[in-house]
Order: C-alpha cells, then structure tokens, then sequence
C-alpha cells in the first residue's frame, strides 16, 4: 500500500542520515513526487525527488511529546555541565570569576593577553618575586582544563615550596594534587605513580634522581609548570658545556609535555641583573626550554 505523505510527517528512510519534517510534498510527473524538508536534529535541508519505489522504502514515524517524568536533579547536572563546558567563550575571564583570588592587572594580562593567545604554550614567565606567579599559573590551568586542553599537570618546584603549591592549587583554585616524594613511590611499589595519578607536584632535587626520571619516560603531560626555573640551568665554559642533573630533568621533561610554563624570579635592580656569573661562564637557559 503506498503511504500518503502530507507536510508535517516525520520521515525516515535511506536517503536522509537522520529523521526529517516535511515542509511541502509536489507531484513530479506521474510516479515522482518531490519533498522539500528540515533534519530534526541538525535543521539541515532536504529535497529529494522519489519515484513510487523509493517511496516503498520510506517511512512515517510519529513524534513523541515531551516526557516530564525524568530525574530533575540529573537534568539539572546535565544542563550544568553543559554550561560549565561551555562557559569559557562568553565569559573572557573565566577562571578569574571562578577561582577565590582577586587578580591584579599584569596578572590577567600575562596569561590572557600573552600566554592563552599561543595554540602550544611554551612560555617563560619571568617577574618580580612576590608578584603572584602562583597565581598566574594558576589561571593558565584552569583556563586550559575548562577548554578540555588539560587533563594532567605536572609541577616542578624546589622542595620548600611543595606544601605552598599545594595549598594555593587547593584553596585558590579548588585543584587538588599530590605531592610525589620517596615515601609515595615506596608506597606504590610495582606502579608507576606517574601514571597513575593526574595531578601531581614534585620537587626538582628528588625527580633528577635516576630511577624518578626512569619513572618519569614512561609518562606524558598536558601541562608542566616549573618553578624556580633559572635552577635548571646550564653553563657553557668556552667550548665546553656543563650540565647539571636539574638541566637533564628539564630535557627529560620537555618532549613529554604539550603546554609548558616557567617561571623564575626576575628583579631589575642592578645587584641582580644578569650579567654576575664569572667571565668565564655563560648560561644556556633551562633544560625545559630546548
């Protein structure tokens, strides 16, 4: 029995992906018929031009109403998680508005203006002391999480600044990481730590260690901050260049990462300016950085 199609039937058959609504239905000929119609789902247009086979294959569905009878608070997280997912691109300071800190101006240049712009972060953020480098980092990972850019973190520090890292990743920013020393990977004999957990902080002296940075190969990082980078560096005497194992953790470091941020202190005043070492000797840079 050939089906009767009318505007407003919802088709579905093999010469659309998904279902569609009929806008208007014209004779073609004697056995033709052309359909003028929208995708439910994508609201992409249709008109094809069928014979009476084609129309043997096509099918009138009926459309359902509007069931309220769902779960309203999973309705709800899944709406919210929508809007979180996509929040990032109407709201220019995202991470400001969501993190417990009252930025200065150079910070949310630094990261919106100068880091955020680049498609593969490979940044040296050098600034006063005291000037909220923390904080900045801070901003650049929640900015790359909430893009869904970031997924595992990576931080290197001098070991007295562990618990300081720790504690602003979690009370600034809500971020919670753990802090990997000798006991921690004791612990997790037979795993690797590394690739066990997401987020991670890490002192620079006990991941140069041989068998932390053997452990260290066989991970990969979305993002690594490192601290206090000017420790990681290298000199040159003549021709003849020194490494330090610091300079070898950054090397190890560099092609396992995407995003990568460091920073040092910089004071421009003139018993800090670069410029201090012997004659003789002259930095490479960070191991990080190559």
């Amino acid at each position: 029995m050939m089906i009767q199609i009318q505007p407003d039937d919802i088709l579905r058959g093999p010469f659309w992906p998904e279902k569609i609504r009929v806008i208007s239905v014209k004779s073609i000929g004697e056995s033709g018929i052309k359909i003028e119609a929208v995708g439910i789902e994508t609201r992409a247009f249709y008109n094809p031009i069928l014979s009476q086979e084609d129309i043997k294959t096509v099918e009138i569905t009926e459309e359902k109403p509007f069931q309220f009878s769902g779960d309203g608070e999973c309705i709800f997280l899944y709406l919210e998680s929508h809007r979180i997912r996509n929040a990032f691109q109407f709201d220019p300071l995202y991470a400001v508005n969501i993190s417990q800190i009252d930025p200065l101006p150079h910070q949310i240049e630094a990261v919106y203006h100068y880091i955020m712009p680049n498609p593969r972060i490979r940044f040296l953020l050098a600034d006063d002391p005291g000037a909220g480098k923390t904080i900045m980092a801070g901003l650049l990972l929640k900015e790359l999480k909430y893009r869904g850019l970031v997924d595992r973190t990576l931080i290197v520090m001098p070991g007295h600044l562990k618990d300081q890292w720790l504690r602003e990743m979690k009370e600034k920013f809500q971020e919670n990481f753990i802090v990997v020393d000798r006991d921690v990977m004791s612990a997790a004999w037979g795993q690797n730590v590394f690739t066990d957990r997401n987020q991670i902080i890490i002192s620079m002296d006990f991941a140069r260690q041989d068998d932390v940075m053997f452990a260290l190969k066989d991970s990969g990082w979305d993002l690594c901050i490192v601290d206090e980078a000017h420790k990681m560096s290298a000199y040159k005497y003549g021709e003849k260049a020194s490494k330090t194992q610091r300079y070898n953790l950054g090397e190890l470091l560099s092609p396992l990462t995407t995003h990568q941020l460091s920073a040092f202190p910089h004071c421009n005043t003139p018993s800090r300016r670069p410029g201090k070492l012997p004659s003789a000797a002259r930095p490479l840079g960070a191991g990080l950085l190559c």
